[in-house]
C-alpha cells in the first residue's frame, strides 16, 4: 500500500444527495490520522438514495481516486454510509439464561441474538443491532455485565433496518468500483461518533444531521442510542424554494444559498442587496437580501418543526439534557442555531468532526461529520462481523483464496 500497512488505513464514503466524500484515514499510536480526502460533486441521489447506479458509480470513483493521489494509497475497501426514510429503528429486548451462573462474553452473544427475533417484512434487512444496556437477574442499567454473577440475562438494544433493496443498491455501486464493503452503516450513528462527547450521550443528547434530501435524527441518553429517524426533508427544498422564488436557475440558488442565505430574516441589515442571474437570458437582477431570508426562514422553520415532532413522537424529548447538535452541510447556515434554539428550546450547537489528527483542518465542516464519523466507527468496530464484506469483489475472493492455497501447500 505504497508504503503504509493496509489494516492500518481505514477509508469511509458517504454517497450523499448533493456530494460523494471519500476520506482516507491512518490508525496510529496516537489515535487517527486523515491523510486524504476526495470530493465529487453529485447530482443523482435525489430522495436520499441511489436514483442512477452508473452517476453514483462514477462519482464514488472520482472521490476514491482523488482521496487515493492524495493520500499515496491504494484504498481497497471502504465502510459505506447509509441514510433515507426507508431507515426504521426500534428497540428490543432479549432475554437469556446464564450459563454457569457467571456472564461470560457468549451469554451476551446469545442476548444479543435472542434480541433479533423480532418480525421483519421480507424487504428489510437489520443494518444495526446497538446494545443499550443489559439487566441481570432485574437489576437494570448495567454497561458491561461481564462477570457478573446471575441466572438471568436480558439485552436492551435498538435494532436499525433498512429497505433491502436500497441496501443493494448502494452495495452494488460500490462494488462496481472494484472497492469491498467493510460495513454499511447509518449516516447518523456515524456523524454521532465524529461530532458528540460521551458527557452528552450521558446526559442525553440529539443529533439533527441536515442533508441533502434527509434530515437523520439519532437521539442518545444514559451512554447509548434510544432512537433513530430520517426524515424525507432536507437542504434542497431550500434551494427549490430559492430557485422558484427569485426564477434563478437550481445551480444559481445553491450559490446563493451557501453564499448570502440566513436562516432569520431579522438578522439580516435592511440595506442590503444581492444580485440573481435570471433565465433565458435576461439580465441579472438586484434583489433586497431581506426577500432571501423570507424565503428561506418559513422553510427551515417547517424542517426543525418536524424533527421537533419525531423526538416528541419518539417520547425522549425530556432526556435532552445536553440539548441538541446541528451537523451536515445545511448546519453551517447563518443563524441556524439561534432558530434551533427558539424552536427546540434547548441549547444547540453545530457539531464539528473531532477526535482525529492529520488533515483535520480540511475535514473540519459539519459538511464531512458523516465521512470523518464513519473511519471513527471503523475504528471502534470490527470489520469482521459485517455480512457485506461477502458482497465484496468476485475476482478479489477468488484470487483471495488462491493465495490461500498457495501458502497452504507451500
Amino acid at each position: 500500500m505504497m508504503g503504509r500497512k493496509k489494516s492500518n488505513v481505514l477509508v469511509g464514503v458517504d454517497i450523499g444527495t448533493t456530494k460523494t466524500v471519500a476520506i482516507v484515514g491512518e490508525v496510529t499510536d496516537t489515535g487517527i490520522d486523515i491523510i486524504g480526502m476526495g470530493i465529487t460533486p453529485a447530482r443523482e441521489l435525489r430522495k436520499g438514495g441511489v436514483v442512477n447506479i452508473d452517476n453514483t458509480v462514477e462519482a464514488i470513483k472520482k472521490a476514491v481516486e482523488d482521496a487515493e493521489h492524495m493520500s499515496g494509497c491504494r484504498i481497497n475497501s471502504a465502510y459505506v454510509g447509509i441514510a433515507g426514510p426507508h431507515i426504521k429503528g426500534q428497540n428490543s429486548l432479549g432475554i437469556v439464561a446464564v450459563k454457569g451462573r457467571e456472564v461470560g462474553e457468549d451469554d451476551l452473544q446469545r442476548a444479543i441474538e435472542a434480541s433479533k427475533a423480532i418480525a421483519i417484512p421480507v424487504d428489510r434487512e437489520i443494518l444495526h443491532t446497538l446494545p443499550q444496556n443489559y439487566v441481570v437477574d432485574g437489576q437494570d442499567g448495567i454497561r458491561d455485565p461481564v462477570g457478573m454473577s446471575g441466572v438471568r440475562l436480558e439485552a436492551k438494544v435498538h435494532i436499525v433496518t433498512g429497505a433491502a433493496a436500497s441496501i443493494q443498491n448502494v452495495v452494488k455501486s460500490v462494488n462496481r468500483v472494484g472497492l469491498d464493503i467493510d460495513d454499511v452503516v447509518l449516516e447518523q450513528l456515524a456523524a454521532s461518533e465524529a461530532v458528540l462527547s460521551a458527557d452528552e450521550k450521558d446526559l442525553g443528547v440529539a443529533l439533527v444531521d441536515l442533508g441533502g434530501a434527509t434530515t437523520s435524527i439519532a437521539i442518545f441518553a444514559e451512554g447509548s442510542i434510544k432512537h433513530t429517524a430520517s426524515l424525507p426533508v432536507g437542504g434542497n427544498f431550500l434551494t427549490s424554494d430559492i430557485a422558484t422564488g427569485l426564477r434563478t436557475p437550481f445551480a444559481e440558488a445553491e450559490k446563493i444559498k451557501i453564499q448570502y442565505g440566513c436562516a432569520l430574516t431579522a438578522m439580516i441589515p435592511k440595506e442590503e442587496t444581492i444580485e440573481v442571474p435570471s433565465v433565458g437570458g435576461r439580465e441579472a437582477r438586484m434583489v433586497s437580501r431581506q426577500i432571501l431570508g423570507r424565503i428561506m426562514e418559513p422553510r427551515m422553520d417547517e424542517i426543525l418543526n418536524m424533527a421537533l415532532k419525531e423526538m416528541v413522537r419518539s417520547g425522549y424529548e425530556d432526556l435532552l439534557a445536553a440539548g441538541i447538535v446541528l451537523t451536515g452541510g445545511t448546519a453551517l447556515l447563518p443563524g441556524i442555531t439561534e432558530m434551533a434554539e427558539q424552536i427546540f428550546d434547548l441549547p444547540v450547537r453545530r457539531g464539528y468532526p473531532t477526535g482525529v489528527g492529520g488533515l483535520s483542518d480540511v475535514a473540519n465542516t459539519p459538511a464531512f461529520a458523516v465521512g470523518v464519523g464513519l473511519i471513527l466507527y471503523g475504528s471502534r468496530n470490527v470489520p469482521g462481523d459485517s455480512v457485506y464484506r461477502r458482497t465484496g469483489n468476485v475476482f478479489s475472493e477468488f484470487f483471495k483464496t488462491l493465495k490461500k492455497w498457495f501458502v497452504e501447500f507451500f
